[in-house]
């Protein structure tokens, strides 16, 4: 189980990237602001509607990536925009780090694995995925789907990969602490994953910043980095002919998370977004999307029946996440210098 790899949270180092950001459209009519709600990520779309017909709460889409959240909350300390903020649980951490957020135990709080919280509520999971390659067999042709992290480097599949931004995106990085892992690497030794990211630069690959499951589905991205819920959806909601590979070195499920803002200014509208998406309904709204949810939702018989057997799933191992938050400013630094 993921809680137990994290058996406490220890301080993180700060990190605030850079990055440019775009304000939320409508902000200014919003009734709460969640940052990084994007529509085709994780299936915020559906999960916003339900809040807006459950909740009567208009919450606008926003498309920043993890990172960008961060240094954008980090930008606006002294006068938040945000109610609420959704990241991976590296970036999480380091928010509560920082400060940034404040303490906020929704209900089905005490129902979260102590190892997928904080305990004072500053930050909790919401559901988790797990890495692996989302594969467009159609816009691959001829050419088979790759089964492992080494296929990546085949001169074949030569502008065909893509990754996100690992310095700025939570799942971009997601992806190098599985590859660097599955290559003998550790949260003290990043070598051999920036060597696999070196040798990948010679195949062209594409790097954007932000959340490409359009690019994917229509074919311009054939084999992206991401997690399983988006190729799954892409398969069996949008009809695509997609495939969802673990890759046979291994991988690694991890956690998204969410915070109250500190001082947010619609804060008891964000404390209520917060009790729905772990709510029953919320949930199983995540569930429904492909996610598995943090509480003891059963997913649906014919969404079960949808994922990579259970034998797929055992290559795919937690990790200790506070020493992922804490290692991810020198990987970072060490992928600018060395691969960007």
């Amino acid at each position: 189980m993921i809680g137990t790899a994290l058996k406490s949270v220890a301080a993180a180092a700060g990190l605030i990237l850079a990055a440019a950001t775009i304000p939320a459209q409508g902000a200014a009519a919003a009734d709460a602001i969640c940052y990084n709600c994007p529509p085709e990520w994780a299936d915020w779309a559906s999960q916003l509607a339900a809040i807006k017909s459950e909740l009567g709460l208009d919450v606008p889409h926003d498309n920043k990536n993890s990172g960008q959240t961060l240094a954008q909350l980090a930008a606006e300390r002294a006068n938040p925009v945000a109610d609420v903020a959704y990241y991976g649980v590296s970036f999480g951490i380091q928010a509560a780090e920082q400060g940034l957020v404040e303490p906020y135990r929704p209900a089905g709080f005490d129902e979260i694995d102590p190892g997928l919280k904080a305990a004072d509520g500053s930050w909790f999971s919401i559901h988790s995925g797990t890495i692996g390659l989302f594969v467009n067999k159609a816009a691959l042709g001829d050419l088979p789907v790759p089964q492992s992290w080494e296929d990546l480097l085949n001169p074949q599949y030569e502008g065909m990969v893509g990754y996100l931004d690992p310095t700025s995106a939570f799942v971009g990085y997601a992806g190098a602490v599985a590859i660097n892992r599955a290559f003998g690497g550790d949260f003290t030794n990043w070598q051999p994953g920036i060597d696999f990211f070196k040798k990948l630069a010679g195949n062209d690959p594409i790097v954007p910043k932000q959340t490409s499951y359009a690019r994917v589905l229509s074919g311009e991205i054939p084999i992206m980095i991401d997690y399983d819920f988006n190729a799954y959806r892409a398969r069996y909601k949008d009809k695509g002919d997609v495939e969802f590979v673990i890759p046979k070195e291994g991988t690694l499920v991890v956690p998204y998370v969410m915070s109250l803002v500190k001082g947010a200014p619609h804060a008891d509208n964000g404390r209520r977004i917060l009790d729905f998406v772990l709510s029953e309904k919320g949930q199983s709204l995540w569930a429904n999307a492909y996610l598995r949810p943090v509480r003891e939702v059963k997913l649906p018989a014919e969404i079960e029946a949808r994922f990579l057997p259970a034998a797929d799933y055992a290559r795919a191992k937690p990790v200790d996440y506070a020493a992922m938050a804490a290692g991810q400013k020198a990987f970072a630094e060490t992928y600018l210098a060395e691969v960007k």
